[in-house]
């Protein structure tokens, strides 16, 4: 499951004719508020028969990230003929610049049977200068994740952050005809089947190594909970008590597990360890209390409750004390995801016989909608808090989308057959 990537940063200064890149991050804002130009200029390849395909893919891959990202927009296309290399001092800027662009992705790629080799820089157009580079070796498999990798460094350059590009979805898929859980790139490629139990299978959650995933199974009847490593096929279950074992929330040091129980008679949240035992009930209620979601300290956990006659979303400490009712509007209010920052969470709130998507300050202030299409349920944030996965049913069959943490850019990225659901984001690599 795991890809071998070897990355090789670039000792700029020892290559011949190349100034060292400059320290420092770059304005992300340009002047009169205009948002700042990246172009992606047609990778180079270094061997006597290009393979056009490969050029096309490196670049497209890093101009979706880009304008995913919401920090600059990102066009592919060549407005300077090509040079004897991608260095500082065999590029021309002046194309670049008098078409409007502030930064310029430069590439050459060596494609030779299924060894693959690319070198990418990012120069900024405006001052002239090289701002990062790398050189990615390894396989043709690996070229979307080579460019997913240097769009994350674009955005280190640019803002001091990595980007979340080279991380994973997992999600509940019905391609097979049962509930099953698969895992994706963050755009919706390379998926991979992870369960195949032919059951139903929900709430898959990563680990915070994002090397396992915890879900809900009714493959044995009773929905219980299992863990599975990534790199293995085995579902360790970790919970079989009577009733429902739900919901489940892995804690941000991965060594407790938030869930949903039902063996008091109601839906109870509890913490167990990772491997299932030592459990500490941590509500007290005659109402259904499900979906607890960490906050990214551990030290508070958003969960919901009909406590109050109909489902809302309150926060409550790790030890269960200091109960807050979080949201107020609406009758029906589900799926808390807590912000990597912590100032935010995500939600689901009714409307109609659908879903929308909305987030809210932890205080309860600032309640926002962010969808207005179709019904949208289950978000999940990037561990960088720029951007929101969910599922929606707008278009025929329910499927991922990605969003910006605005609202903006709403995409769909699934691309399976069948209805596609239930997302969570993996952590960094």
């Amino acid at each position: 499951m795991t890809t071998r990537l070897i990355v090789i940063m670039l000792i700029l200064f020892s290559l011949p004719g190349t100034p060292p890149a400059q320290s420092g991050y770059i304005e992300v804002t340009a002047p009169g508020n205009r948002q700042l130009k990246l172009a992606v200029d047609t990778p180079r390849s270094l061997a006597a028969a290009p393979a056009g395909d490969t050029a096309k893919e490196l670049a497209d891959v890093i101009s979706f990230d880009m304008n995913m990202s919401g920090v600059i927009t990102a066009e592919t296309g060549n407005l300077a003929p090509a040079s004897g290399s991608i260095s500082l001092a065999d590029t021309n800027f002046l194309p670049w610049a008098t078409g409007g662009y502030d930064l310029l992705v430069r590439s050459e790629y060596s494609l030779k049977g299924e060894e693959l080799t690319v070198e990418f820089r990012l120069f900024d157009v405006i001052n002239r200068k090289m701002m990062t580079a790398k050189r990615y070796l390894g396989k043709k498999k690996d070229l979307r994740r080579f460019s997913h990798s240097f769009a994350d460094e674009i955005l280190l350059a640019m803002t001091g952050e990595k980007g979340c590009f080279t991380t994973r979805i997992v999600f509940v898929t019905t391609q097979s005809g049962n509930k099953e859980v698969a895992v994706m790139d963050w755009d919706g490629h390379n998926q991979l089947p992870l369960t195949r139990n032919r059951s139903i299978n929900l709430n898959p959650d990563f680990s915070p190594d994002g090397r396992e995933i915890i879900f809900s199974s009714y493959k044995k009847g009773n929905p219980d909970l299992y863990r599975r490593a990534l790199s293995s096929t085995a579902e360790v279950p970790i919970s079989s008590r009577k009733g429902l074992n739900i919901t489940g929330s892995w804690s941000p040091d991965g060594k407790r597990i938030a869930l949903a129980l039902s063996k008091d008679g109601n839906s109870e949240i509890y913490t167990i360890a990772r491997d299932g035992g030592s459990p500490l009930r941590l509500t007290v209620s005659p109402s259904i209390e499900v979906y607890p979601a960490w906050s990214p300290d551990g030290s508070r956990l958003a969960f919901v409750s009909d406590r109050l006659g109909k489902p809302q979303i309150f926060t409550m400490a790790a030890d269960g004390s200091n109960v807050r009712r979080l949201t107020h509007n609406g009758s029906y209010n589900v799926n808390p995801r807590w912000s990597p920052k912590g100032d935010r969470i995500a939600y689901a709130r009714q409307h109609g016989s659908g879903f929308q998507i909305y987030t809210i300050n932890v205080d309860g202030s600032d309640d926002r909608q962010l969808t207005t299409t179709g019904s949208n349920e289950n978000p999940s944030w990037s561990p960088d808090g720029r951007l929101i996965t969910f599922s929606s049913k707008r278009n025929g069959a329910e499927a991922i989308y990605v969003m910006r943490a605005d609202g903006s850019g709403q995409t769909r990225v699934s691309q399976s057959r069948g209805g596609a659901s239930q997302p969570a984001w993996s952590p960094r690599y």
